[in-house]
C-alpha cells in the first residue's frame, strides 16, 4: 500500500478527491490528511496580497472577515471531516487531524511516524509565498525526506 500525507487548507472538492485518488492508478493508497485552520493573521494578509495581485479586490476584502480563533478551528474540523468522508467514499483509506501550530514540524513528525512515501500539498495558489519559496511545499522539500508534490485546488470553496 502507498502512503501519502496530504496537506490541505480547506475542504477537498470532488475534483480534488478524484485527482489525488487517481495519482497512483490502481494502487491502494492510504491518506493521512493534515489541515491547518485559516485563522492565522499573517496567512490572511498573504492571501489578501495574492487576491490583490490577481485583481480580486472583493476576495481581498473578504479576508478581513475570515474566521479566527475557535471559529476557525470549528470550521477547519468540518472541512477536515468532509474531506475524509470524500476520500473514503472514493475508496481510499483516510485519517486526519487539524494542526494549529507549526505545520511543517507536524508534517515531518507524521511522515516519520507513518513511513509515508510522499507528501502532497494541495492548496490554492499563494503567489507571494511561492515567489519567495515560503509556501508549504517549498519548505517541506527541505524538511521531510520524501518527495513533495505541489498541486493546486480545482476550485475555491
Amino acid at each position: 500500500m502507498f502512503t501519502s500525507v496530504l496537506m490541505i487548507e480547506k475542504a477537498l472538492t470532488s475534483a480534488d478527491v478524484e485527482f489525488v485518488t487517481s495519482l497512483h492508478g490502481d494502487e491502494e493508497v492510504a491518506f493521512h490528511v493534515l489541515l491547518q485552520p485559516r485563522g492565522e493573521q499573517a496567512a490572511r494578509l498573504l492571501r489578501a496580497i495574492d487576491d490583490v495581485a490577481l485583481g480580486s479586490l472583493n476576495e481581498a476584502a473578504r479576508e478581513l472577515e475570515a474566521p479566527a480563533g475557535e471559529q476557525a478551528i470549528s470550521e477547519g474540523q468540518r472541512a477536515l471531516d468532509v474531506s475524509l468522508v470524500a476520500l473514503r467514499a472514493a475508496g481510499a483509506q483516510a485519517v486526519g487531524r487539524l494542526i494549529e501550530h507549526h505545520p511543517l514540524d507536524s508534517l515531518k513528525s507524521l511522515v516519520d511516524e507513518t513511513g509515508a512515501d510522499e507528501v502532497i500539498v494541495l492548496t490554492d495558489p499563494h503567489y507571494v509565498e511561492e515567489f519567495f519559496h515560503r509556501d508549504w511545499a517549498s519548505r517541506a522539500r527541505h524538511k521531510v525526506g520524501v518527495p513533495v508534490l505541489k498541486l493546486f485546488s480545482h476550485s475555491k470553496v
